[in-house]
């Protein structure tokens, strides 16, 4: 099944794993389900990292960058179509 993670659950999932319910981790580990992000969830987390709410290191481009490349999680495209 295809997922389109919300911007608290992508950032928890890699800063706060054990805020997540039980559940949302099962659907995050289970192979067979295709996780996205918004590019407005990439947008959020720099807002957020600008804002100081959250810190990501060496920067956040490239935290994310790293964060993209590492986990199962992929970018959605978007459209206005």
């Amino acid at each position: 099944m295809r997922y389109l993670l919300d911007t608290h659950i992508w950032l928890w999932s890699l800063l706060e794993p054990t805020r997540l319910d039980d559940e949302v981790v099962i659907l995050l580990i289970d192979e067979n389900n295709e996780l996205f992000i918004s590019p407005i969830s990439i947008w959020e987390t720099l807002v957020l990292a600008e804002k100081g709410k959250i810190e990501l290191y060496p920067t956040p481009q490239e935290w994310i960058a790293n964060a993209l490349e590492k986990s199962p999680v992929k970018e959605a495209v978007l459209t206005h179509g």
